[in-house]
């Protein structure tokens, strides 16, 4: 452990930060051993910069940093002149491009490999769902006939790649393919139709440099714009050709929380966002000679546990369990019993580097644009998937022997879940139709429809937020569908099994038992919040209305990254109402917290809503859900 720790100044109340199980025991062994984790830098933090929490304070050139008083006696502009609306709406703009840069370069890295797949350049991958392929080519306008797979594959990725770096001012191709008409016309008229990802991520760069755009409104429709290149291009194609490269996810049994790390196996945990390495992790972990391999170390074989969103990719293809979700990344280590964890990119802190330190854990980073110092870095290359997959899973292994026994405490606590609902699999268990959601929305069986999304952020009681509204909403007769970090809670909560649907209000609970579904559906990692948006085409579409007019929401009640302000920003400019649990750093300037909360639904139909009590939040939810129905003329 490290040397410059003497004693936790500041204990964490352990027993008040998480209703997860497991969490305050993991808390407790940390302050026993001396060692720090988020919740323990947090409270370092305290008081944390007002001015950066209310979002007026800049520091986009060198003449600042520059803040505004809030109360109005100090200054009021910046060096240049920027206001405090200038300032917020600058930086809230600036969140979004990293959010869609995060989630459109996952896509970049994914549509890579599948050229080079479709180019029969690797073998190390293969297209796993055609009918997929076929079904976007299709979309795309590319001809089908006849044609070999892989040349339909390889056309596909040509104009994927243009997505990227068109040069024209027309719609992206997936925009132009898969967005409602309804509400493309809405787009069109406010002039944030989505042209090139790369372009809109740099115009926002550029609009909010020092001397540029100093319009809120106009800074904040670009932003609009950005977000919707990234829902519906970005992280729509790394959902859709992650499907076609490794299966489009059907249910799938398996279990949760920090229980299933097991303490007479090799335990691997496969952690970030993208699933091009860790499907090749989970493949060679499983194979004989490599189980074998883990008993000459003195194991029973080798555990790879998944974390985060690369867990909820192997989690729905391949049935991986998941350890937990972001917040629970150190605490996975501090069981004494992680061999390796092995990271890809996004949400992985820096800080676990310390933690494993403290251990016998290696710390394994594989992508050239992610390194942390003190991690061993085994670069990634796709050409190479199975060398490179095997090398790293026997670094594991033989890091077996150097674990200490007298430390290893794993908690006990882990639930079944049934998880991986695509679009088509929920399809599917309707009866290949889906006339019998659309009856029972209209009929009132089923009110709505809430998406839950987004993170675990140590400012808030970890994971309760999630589970409470989600609770509220299906009591209500509420359907709610959901990924990333909520996606973990909730099943970690017993949410993603067919049991909970006896908590579910009449209606819901009837349609569960029916199909035996949970009343909480598991969509996938934050990339395939995409998912969500194309059943929402496909509802609205049924219907023939916009997708604003559907009895729908969203909610990220724990959030705290980037991505999630764009993945907000995106459905409210797809037309629904976001709520928003921790509150974004706006307030400074009361212009841009009315655009977003009120006025912008003037202009797409969605809005944002803030609100920490999630019992609050889901009242208000359930209320707008209402008024969307009345406006239907459907039954309340």
């Amino acid at each position: 452990m490290s040397s410059k720790w003497d004693y936790l100044k500041k204990k964490v109340p352990a027993n008040q930060v998480s209703i997860t199980p497991g969490v305050s025991e993991m808390i407790e062994k940390a302050e026993e051993e001396g060692i720090k984790t988020a919740w323990h830098r947090y409270l370092e933090q305290q008081p944390q910069c007002s001015f950066g929490l209310l979002g007026i304070c800049c520091r986009n050139c060198n003449m600042g940093p520059c803040r505004i008083d809030p109360f109005g006696y100090g200054p009021q502009r910046g060096v240049c002149g920027a206001t405090a609306d200038t300032i917020v709406a600058r930086n809230i703009v600036r969140m979004i491009a990293a959010g869609a840069a995060a989630h459109s370069d996952h896509a970049r890295d994914v549509l890579k490999v599948f050229k080079l797949t479709a180019e029969g350049r690797i073998k190390t991958y293969k297209i796993t769902d055609p009918d997929k392929l076929v079904w976007l080519a299709t979309v795309l306008g590319i001809e089908v006939g006849d044609r070999r797979i892989e040349d339909i594959a390889v056309d596909v990725a040509n104009i994927l790649e243009k997505e990227f770096g068109k040069q024209d001012d027309e719609p992206l191709s997936l925009v132009k393919a898969l967005v409602p008409k309804k509400r493309l016309k809405v787009w069109m008229k406010a002039g944030i139709a989505p042209r090139n990802i790369d372009r809109e991520i740099c115009e926002c760069m550029h609009r909010t440099h020092m001397g540029v755009d100093a319009d809120p409104v106009s800074l904040l429709l670009h932003g609009a714009r950005t977000s919707l290149a990234d829902g519906w291009s970005g992280s729509m194609m790394a959902t859709l050709l992650s499907d076609i490269l490794f299966g489009t996810p059907k249910p799938v049994k398996s279990v949760m929380n920090l229980g299933v790390l097991r303490e007479d196996m090799v335990n691997i945990i496969v952690h970030g966002h993208n699933p091009i390495l860790s499907m090749k992790i989970v493949e060679t972990a499983m194979r004989d000679d490599i189980q074998e391999y883990a008993r000459k170390y003195g194991a029973k074989g080798v555990n790879v546990a998944g974390m985060c969103c690369t867990g909820n990719e192997v989690l729905m293809r391949l049935g991986v369990p998941i350890a937990g979700n972001m917040l629970m990344q150190e605490l996975a280590i501090i069981t004494g019993a992680v061999e390796a964890i092995i990271a890809d990119y996004q949400c992985v802190m820096p800080a676990i580097v310390d933690v494993a330190g403290c251990y016998h854990t290696k710390i394994i980073t594989t992508e050239p644009k992610m390194h942390i110092p003190g991690a061993v870095h085994v670069e990634f290359e796709p050409e190479h998937a199975d060398e490179i997959a095997e090398k790293i899973v026997k670094i594991a292994i033989e890091n077996f022997p150097n674990r200490s026994r007298e430390r290893v405490r794993i908690p006990k606590h882990k639930v079944e879940v049934v998880a991986g609902f695509s679009v088509e699999a929920i399809v599917e268990a309707l009866g290949g139709t889906l006339d019998p959601l659309v009856d029972a929305l209209r009929n009132g069986t089923i009110k709505g429809i809430v998406g839950i999304v987004g993170c675990v952020n140590p400012k808030v009681k970890h994971n309760y937020s999630h589970v409470v509204l989600a609770k509220k909403l299906i009591e209500n007769d509420i359907l709610v569908v959901g990924t990333g970090c909520w996606s973990i809670a909730a099943g970690i909560h017993g949410l993603l099994s067919p049991s909970a649907a006896e908590i579910a209000g009449p209606g819901l609970r009837k349609i569960c038992e029916a199909l035996k579904i949970p009343p909480c559906l598991h969509m996938g990692s934050c990339v395939d919040c995409s998912r969500i948006l194309i059943a929402l085409k496909a509802l609205a579409e049924a219907l023939g209305v916009d997708i604003a007019d559907l009895p729908a929401a969203g909610s990220a009640p724990e959030w705290m990254s980037e991505k999630a302000v764009s993945i907000g920003t995106y459905f409210v400019a797809s037309g629904l109402l976001v709520h928003l649990g921790t509150v974004p750093p706006v307030m400074g300037s009361r212009k841009v917290t009315k655009l977003l909360t009120e006025d912008i639904e003037d202009v797409v139909g969605g809005r944002f809503y803030v609100e920490p009590d999630p019992e609050k939040a889901a009242d208000t939810i359930i209320e707008v859900i209402r008024e969307k129905r009345r406006r239907l003329g459907w039954p309340v």
